[in-house]
């Protein structure tokens, strides 16, 4: 009997068949969730294509958080970062499998700290007030050790940090326009009602400032670095790209000062001093130039010539904060409305840790322990203690805090190792630097792993493993000849 053979469809035709499938989804869904369709079967093709696309639209879109979940009519499972991440691992996963038959995420030592933290943070489950919230704050930080793994397998550091700059000056240009009047919201006037508190797409103006303040650094270091390579090279392109980085600095600390974040501007002034003291090569030359600046502003504060404003803003801060052991019968005004109860989180996070000194409340576990903690007059939480060691300590316990403690010792003597590399390379390393100072010093009166900002530090420490591994490091005597 003989077989008919039918011929084999080409294979475009066979991608023809889930685009068609694809577009009839999409027309029978509502305008919003066909998009989100159609985008994130568009971004996983790309991905496909280059990985690298997948992760820059992840830190483009991942502040986009809080506006999504406030002002759309569609409830997704998971934001937009998370899930624009989630696409771009099943890409990258798919694209090593077929090309290398293996998964292309490289291991190095530079995650030994972030590894150990997350084991120590996992002891809280022991005993955890919200076993859920403990893993879902888990999860978080295995994000942050993937985001860092897949720039550090990309072996491209300057993509990832071009990208930075990009998703906050995008934010700090949106800051400026509600600074101006774009906003509306009575409740962030500030400066005699003539000007709002700018936020961005975060909803509120402190985590919009801490995105400002931890990417200001790394662009003037990367300015720095790029503006150093040209000189020494004589080379217009590296100039070029100086002049571009610096201009996004400059909308970025625009977007910084109209935050008018106290935390955020305490952060970026500690950083300004450390990028200082390390720009020059030469130690001596770092400690005269940081000694002639802060002379210079201390100067200005005594004469008068500082905006008065901003002298006010930081000067009653830290007069609140000094001296103050017990908020319960403080007397609350407008004025230090927000400073008490900032303290009075503080107390309620060291009542959790001298219950649970050892291993804590649970990881994530802050606002759930809260109740039982919580002083008269606020009985509210705000979801963490506004002091991350506080809020570490309070939820992971002394092993917890000493781990997260050492954690980022580690990475800031990697970062310091980083600095004898060549430029340009060495302008990312300092302003890496820049922005860990940032990060402990903002710290001590926010949290700033919230609305998907985790993402973007753990893309910053994947920068160290990309330096690290491919960046060309000096000799001494070249490194002393500078």
């Amino acid at each position: 009997m003989r077989t008919l053979n039918f011929p084999r469809p080409p294979v475009s035709f066979l991608w023809l068949l889930p685009a068609i499938g694809l577009g009839l989804i999409a027309g029978l869904l509502p305008p919003l969730p066909a998009l989100v369709l159609i985008g994130g079967m568009g971004l996983l093709i790309v991905t496909l294509i280059d990985p690298r696309i997948g992760l820059t639209v992840t830190l483009i879109v991942a502040p986009l958080k809080t506006l999504i979940e406030t002002e759309a009519a569609l409830k997704l499972p998971l934001d937009v970062g998370q899930i624009a991440l989630l696409i771009t691992l099943a890409a990258w996963l798919m694209r090593s499998i077929a090309d290398q038959r293996r998964i292309g995420l490289r291991w190095s030592g530079v995650y030994l700290p972030l590894c150990a933290f997350l084991f120590a943070a996992a002891l809280s489950l022991w005993g955890a007030v919200s076993p859920s919230a403990t893993v879902n704050e888990l999860i978080k930080w295995v994000e942050i050790l993937l985001v860092m793994a897949l720039v550090g397998s990309s072996g491209g550091g300057w993509w990832v940090a071009g990208t930075l700059l990009i998703a906050a000056s995008g934010q700090a240009l949106l800051g400026i326009y509600q600074f101006r009047g774009g906003s509306g919201a009575p409740h962030l006037w500030i400066l005699e009602f003539r000007y709002f508190r700018a936020f961005g797409t975060f909803g509120q103006p402190n985590p919009f400032g801490a995105f400002m303040g931890l990417t200001l650094p790394l662009a003037l270091g990367m300015s720095y670095g790029l503006a150093a390579a040209a000189w020494r090279k004589r080379n217009a392109r590296f100039a070029a790209w100086a002049a571009l980085t610096l201009a996004a600095a400059a909308f970025i600390g625009g977007g910084l000062i109209v935050s008018w974040s106290r935390g955020a501007w305490l952060g970026f002034a500690s950083a300004i001093l450390m990028l200082l003291l390390c720009a020059p090569r030469k130690r001596w030359m770092g400690v005269l130039l940081l000694v002639f600046v802060i002379g210079g502003v201390a100067l200005s504060v005594v004469s008068g010539l500082a905006p008065a404003s901003l002298v006010a803003r930081i000067t009653d801060f830290a007069q609140d904060l000094t001296g103050i052991e017990d908020v319960r019968g403080r007397a609350i005004n407008d004025d230090n409305y927000a400073v008490i109860e900032r303290l009075a989180h503080w107390q309620a996070a060291l009542g959790m840790a001298n219950d649970h000194p050892l291993v804590g409340v649970g990881f994530g576990g802050y606002e759930a322990a809260y109740p039982a903690y919580a002083l008269m007059n606020w009985s509210m939480a705000l979801g963490h203690a506004h002091n991350y060691y506080l809020n570490v300590l309070a939820e992971t316990g002394i092993v917890g805090l000493a781990a997260y403690v050492g954690m980022w010792l580690a990475y800031l003597m990697l970062t310091l190792r980083a600095l004898r590399l060549a430029d340009p390379e060495r302008g990312i390393a300092l302003g890496l630097l820049g922005v860990w100072v940032h990060l402990a010093v903002h710290s001590l009166f926010d949290k700033l792993f919230v609305n998907n900002l985790f993402l973007h530090i753990g893309a910053m420490l994947g920068l160290i493993t990309v330096l690290l591994h491919s960046g060309r490091v000096l000799e001494r005597d070249e490194y002393d000849g500078t």
